[in-house]
């Protein structure tokens, strides 16, 4: 990527600050999605934050700083989003201080409505274990979508390679539920190509993913991976949930 279209990227961040109407980001979509399906994540990037300025973000579960990274290249200041669930591994915890003091980003940490104390009188405790659905719509769902509401666009890590309910997620995509535009600038990248990335940039990794945590989530919901299983096994293990809800 080069100095002048960093610079590019950096001169339209900002300048567009009234919310487009859903139609109109609709329209977007479909006009860019086909013509970025194969462009590189720093292009798809640039194009987010030329289009939506700063009413565009990156949301960072901190498994790695990858996304965080390649943002922050294109453009310098962007915010990211962080869901602070209260159920974190420390060394999670550890990875959003770290990327917050070594990375020029506004990184943004979002908490649900009630603490963990606050969960458990309502619904009784450790909802996680009795209805794991509910907890991660109070957790993270709903925190997210209300973060979102000063934003057009949110760029989110997901990559295809991960799992087999992630083969069909669209580079630029229409998020209905939210009413946003959601892109996924690394959806074609391949674990190689993110090892890679982490290698020539020495960019951040949450120690748990060399700890056999290839996928991390909230404490009581992760477990470790054995060698040959699917990465995302390990969440929510031994039920039939797949996803928090925030990608569905």
């Amino acid at each position: 990527m080069s100095a002048a279209t960093t610079a590019s990227a950096r001169r339209y961040r900002g300048t567009e600050t009234a919310g487009r109407s859903p139609e109109e980001l609709r329209e977007l979509v479909s006009h860019w999605g086909a013509e970025l399906e194969l462009a590189p994540a720093e292009h798809i990037v640039e194009w987010a934050v030329a289009t939506f300025g700063e009413r565009f973000c990156v949301t960072s579960s901190m498994g790695d700083a990858v996304l965080a990274h390649l943002a922050s290249t294109v453009a310098p200041g962007v915010d990211v989003v962080f869901l602070d669930t209260g159920y974190h591994f420390a060394e999670t915890i550890g990875t959003r201080d770290a990327v917050q003091a070594t990375l020029p980003v506004n990184l943004l940490t979002i908490t649900p409505v009630q603490s963990v104390e606050e969960q458990d009188a309502a619904h009784g405790k450790d909802l996680y274990k009795t209805d794991p659905d509910l907890c991660c719509k109070l957790r993270k769902v709903e925190p997210l979508a209300t973060s979102l509401d000063d934003y057009d666009a949110w760029a989110t890590g997901l990559r295809r390679a991960e799992t087999k309910h992630r083969v069909i997620a669209p580079v630029i995509g229409w998020d209905a539920k939210k009413g946003k535009v959601k892109v996924s600038p690394l959806a074609r990248w391949t674990d190689e190509q993110v090892e890679r990335y982490i290698a020539d940039h020495g960019v951040l990794v949450n120690p748990l993913v060399y700890d056999g945590y290839p996928s991390i989530g909230c404490w009581p919901c992760t477990r470790r991976v054995a060698p040959g299983e699917d990465a995302r096994s390990g969440r929510w293990a031994g039920t039939a949930k797949t996803e928090c809800g925030i990608h569905t």
